[in-house]
């Protein structure tokens, strides 16, 4: 159990402040403890919790995504257009929707990968490519989901939110992917040290585009999701999810060097975000200093990550 909890001091001490705030977010919430608080709590959670998964794969080859919040929103816009009528023709549509995620994902990595640009830039780049098709779209909210399956998946099952169902079950698929499998191991070598991966013989660029087409997968899960909560399309929705999905990959002990942390971390740190945003809508703090405090608090999570690559004396402390 030590042993345990020293590998995972970083993800153990996010959980505790987790814990902590959710239950001053039960003290202060007027409805208390309830299934219903608590559903509402999960769905709003889970939506971040997939965007900083998505932000979590390209962070892990050291890299970043300031496309996230396009690709969710594009594919909430496509979603919008095909998640109705018939079982099979929402199955088709949702293969769709995962299919754009995919490939706007794969965009990203070629252009870094082969096109070698700075993750940064190619990012911010097809971010707004993204988020201008999703505006010529729909140039306002708008669309049709099916109310059943939305229904089916932001309700409760046994006083259970079934949007926490959904994000044991992706998390436990990725962890089984990244422990068990040669190409989840070969995603953290990578991102620990991207020349010692090719001399033992890893594809290196082929691992980069794994990893950028895993991130549009998971934000076309977040688009999704996005469809079922609102029952919308909102092609305005990329900013949001774009900056609190690296704060919570931070606050859950991801490294933005690369090659450290895991999914699980990167969730719990976009529940802390949640949390606290919640907690400051019902602690009666002004609704225009809101935003602020917000910002605040991204804004030193995402300073206290980059501060570890500062500290670090000897480029091989990053390798370990």
């Amino acid at each position: 159990m030590m042993s345990w909890l020293r590998q995972n001091a970083k993800e153990a001490i996010a959980a505790l402040a987790l814990i902590v705030l959710f239950a001053g977010y039960m003290v202060v919430h007027p409805r208390g403890f309830s299934t219903y608080v608590v559903t509402i709590w999960s769905n709003q959670g889970a939506l971040l919790g997939l965007a900083a998964i998505a932000q979590f794969f390209v962070v892990l080859v050291k890299g970043i995504d300031l496309s996230v919040g396009s690709i969710i929103a594009l594919t909430n816009v496509v979603a919008s257009f095909l998640l109705n009528g018939s079982p099979t023709s929402i199955a088709l549509g949702m293969i769709a929707v995962l299919a754009v995620g995919v490939a706007c994902g794969l965009v990203n990595g070629i252009a870094v990968v082969y096109g070698r640009v700075q993750p940064i830039v190619a990012t911010l780049a097809t971010g707004g490519i993204f988020g201008g098709i999703a505006l010529l779209l729909r140039p306002t909210p708008g669309g049709s989901i099916d109310e059943t399956m939305s229904d089916a998946l932001t309700y409760a099952v046994a006083d259970v939110p079934v949007s926490a169902m959904i994000l044991v079950v992706v998390l436990v698929a990725l962890m089984v992917f990244l422990r068990r499998s040669a190409l989840g191991l070969g995603l953290y070598a990578v991102g620990s040290s991207e020349q010692s991966a090719y001399m033992t013989g890893l594809r290196v660029n082929r691992l980069k585009l794994i990893a950028y087409g895993s991130s549009g997968f998971i934000a076309a899960l977040a688009g999704i999701y996005v469809s079922m909560v609102t029952l919308t399309g909102d092609p305005n929705i990329a900013p949001s999810y774009t900056l609190n999905s690296i704060g919570a990959i931070v606050l859950g002990g991801v490294a933005l060097s690369g090659g450290v942390g895991n999914p699980i971390g990167a969730v719990i740190g976009a529940l802390i975000l949640k949390t606290i945003s919640s907690l400051m809508f019902f602690s009666g703090l002004p609704p225009l200093a809101q935003p602020f405090f917000e910002g605040l608090i991204l804004a030193t999570a995402i300073a206290l990550g980059a501060l570890g690559v500062f500290r670090v004396r000897s480029r091989l402390e990053l390798y370990r």
